[in-house]
């Protein structure tokens, strides 16, 4: 019996097409691109004063990078009502603090966990990754609109995040 049952062939990597995007457990429509998922950790360089060798390195602080999501324009809301948390939240206080606008505003969506599935060619669920407290740092809602173009109106989310993980 083979270690990966859901491979095709046992050795033929997952392809790139096949995935969903779930926040608020519903799957958002559309999303026809992500980012990749990405981690960087930050060296520490130390060195003793009486070590004759080259500093030693140590893992310091990691980053995770954005993560941008792209869907073909729909009727869908889910992008806009998302970024517009953050846009809502600062248009309604003014300089000097106090509110102005919108009284109800409330951060309580403002970050979301949301999860990343891969799909094998077959339609199984292959991996999924848990990616945390997102929030939106860029918008865009419609792309430059040509008459002369054969293209679908792109939208995207740039999402800040605090870390994922594998849960499947």
């Amino acid at each position: 019996m083979s270690d990966f049952p859901k491979a095709t062939a046992g050795i033929d990597p997952y392809r790139s097409f096949k995935f969903r995007v779930k926040w608020d457990g519903r799957y958002v429509a559309a999303i026809s691109k992500v980012s990749g998922l990405s981690r960087s950790t930050k060296i520490v360089a130390h060195r003793s004063g009486g070590d004759p060798s080259g500093p030693r390195r140590m893992p310091g602080q990691s980053e995770y990078e954005a993560i941008t999501l792209e869907r073909g324009v729909t009727h869908d809301p889910a992008f806009e009502q998302w970024a517009n948390k953050v846009w809502d939240y600062h248009n309604t206080v003014s300089e000097e603090g106090s509110s102005s606008g919108n009284k109800d505003v409330s951060l309580k969506d403002f970050r979301k966990d949301i999860v990343l599935e891969v799909y094998n060619e077959a339609g199984q669920l292959v991996m999924a990754y848990n990616i945390y407290r997102c929030w939106v740092s860029e918008y865009q809602a419609m792309p430059e609109l040509d008459a002369n173009s054969n293209a679908v109106a792109i939208q995207s989310l740039v999402l800040q995040n605090e870390g994922w993980e594998r849960s499947v």
